[in-house]
């Protein structure tokens, strides 16, 4: 058996869709699963969709993502196999190619392309097609009012002769090549996803394989790489799927061995219409920016179309857990939902699990994105102090970009109404007693002792022994003050966490203040 080969080949657009994440994570978790190699190709032919500075960020994104491939383009010549060949990209600057089976931009390959190009059109597999743009929109239009499939009519191949055509090639007449479809054939072969699927050639169009402008379309070029690349599986979206016959009648009239096919299913939005910008971000890095961690983004986007198997019930993965567990037999037919608050809820999770020291180094620039924190003092901008505040913030987190919110007490001086601190109608000298019952419990406990569990220990024990007029436990009595006092918020985290960031000098600071409001 051949070593398993995939590749990833997005076009440099602008940005990494989600979908297009979901595509290189399968490449990559087949391929490390199986043991083989995960290429990294560029397809840069539609150059009307280029965007300038998009291949850096594919690069980088997939990098961030810790997706890691063996060959193909790169930002470094440093690659980790010093058998594999390195040389320099042609048509962009800082990038890197490297391995045996390059070019791996399509941009640098034309010549290639063109040559099997008019290979197939001298083995009468394809036909050059001279029709223009008012004839091709006329026809399209004609077919519309028929109610019929918009199929290009073969005029070029029926009305043209041989001599013709060698003559508006002299004359340097704009043309494309079409791929020339066989009649009253039925094309077969089993998806890895889907299974053994069926076209009719009568329904399949004379695709384009060379444009006017010399540069080929997809179908043509991707053929052509694979082969070059040795790819053993293609793993693509289920857009896709219409256009494996025309593939595989190339591998066909070249005479080459097909690979393997895996189809994925669509990604939709909740009302099951198919992802898309105008109902959210599509972008990987706009979940970057929002502060999703990468592990989150990977975990969830590997449960987009695919699951585990029957009976489990992990959720969720590391990138290892992924490999080890992924194969095709368990990836969807049917469309995969895009929930965010799955995503939400993954993250969050992900949140607990990364350890303290990590989570302060990927929160930090989240930090000093807040007003809070850019005014507030240098004692509060310690990793010590700020690794505290995310102790207390991480189990209710559920992305980076929230760190703070509602919280920025624990930054700044707070103001509040002194109605804030009563407690169902409390009277001021109950609440006076309340604070001082709190103040002194924490005049007690040593700074060396400052801790979670001693605050809350002592705090609790004093709590209990509050009822209300009723002669009902109403522990609220001591801890609602407290709590007002110390974040100012009518909703914070408990009074012993807040105590415990704020240290004790503060909280007492801030017990004085309150009462001085009463």
């Amino acid at each position: 058996m051949n070593k398993t080969r995939v590749r990833f080949a997005p076009s440099p657009t602008g940005f990494v869709h989600i979908g297009s994440l979901r595509t290189a994570l399968y490449d990559y978790l087949y391929a490390r699963h199986t043991g083989g190699d995960f290429v990294l190709k560029i397809e840069d032919t539609d150059q009307k969709r280029f965007v300038e500075g998009a291949v850096e960020n594919l690069i980088k994104s997939l990098g961030w993502c810790g997706l890691g491939w063996d060959e193909g383009v790169f930002q470094t010549a440093e690659i980790k196999d010093d058998k594999i060949p390195v040389y320099v990209s042609k048509n962009y600057k800082n990038i890197f190619e490297a391995g045996e089976y390059g070019p791996y931009i399509q941009s640098e390959k034309l010549e290639i392309y063109k040559k099997y190009a008019e290979q197939l059109v001298a083995d009468g597999h394809a036909y050059y097609c001279f029709c223009g743009p008012e004839r091709l929109e006329e026809l399209r239009n004609q077919q519309a009012a028929d109610k019929k499939p918009p199929m290009y009519d073969r005029y070029c191949l029926r009305n043209i002769s041989p001599e013709e055509v060698n003559e508006k090639l002299k004359e340097n007449c704009p043309y494309v090549i079409r791929l020339k479809i066989p009649e009253n054939e039925t094309i077969e072969f089993e998806d890895m996803v889907r299974g053994i699927v069926k076209f009719d050639t009568n329904l399949v169009d004379d695709q384009v394989l060379m444009k006017s402008d010399g540069f080929p379309t997809y179908h043509l070029a991707n053929v052509i790489d694979d082969y070059d690349m040795k790819i053993t599986h293609v793993i693509r979206g289920e857009e896709w799927l219409s256009s494996t016959p025309k593939h595989l009648l190339l591998y066909r009239y070249f005479g080459w061995e097909a690979p393997k096919f895996a189809h994925l299913p669509l990604l939709l939005n909740l009302d099951r219409s198919k992802l898309s910008k105008r109902q959210g971000d599509v972008a990987v890095e706009d979940y970057i920016k929002k502060g999703y961690l990468k592990e989150a983004i990977i975990n969830f986007v590997a449960l987009l179309g695919w699951n585990p198997g029957s009976g489990e019930t992990q959720e969720i993965f590391t990138l290892d857990e992924l490999v080890d567990k992924f194969d095709f037999s368990h990836v969807h037919k049917g469309g995969a939902v895009f929930d965010i608050k799955k995503l939400d809820w993954i993250n969050s999770q992900w949140i607990k699990k990364i350890s303290l020291d990590d989570l302060y180094q990927r929160a930090k620039e989240f930090f000093e994105q807040k007003d809070f924190y850019t005014n507030a003092s240098e004692d509060k901008k310690t990793e010590e102090y700020m690794k505290k505040v995310l102790t207390v913030e991480r189990e209710r987190l559920q992305k980076l970009s929230e760190v703070g919110e509602g919280n920025g007490f624990f930054f700044t001086d707070i103001d509040y109404d002194k109605e804030l601190l009563r407690w169902k109608g409390l009277e001021d000298e109950k609440i006076r007693e309340s604070l001082d019952a709190s103040g002194k419990i924490m005049e007690n406990i040593t700074h060396e002792n400052w801790t979670r569990e001693n605050l809350e220990k002592n705090l609790m024990a004093a709590a209990e022994k509050y009822s209300n007029a009723d002669g009902k436990p109403d522990r609220g009595r001591l801890l609602w003050p407290l709590r007002a006092a110390l974040t100012g918020e009518k909703k914070s985290p408990s009074p012993f966490e807040a105590a415990w960031v704020l240290g004790k000098d503060k909280s007492l600071k801030r017990i004085k203040d309150a009462l001085e409001k009463i």
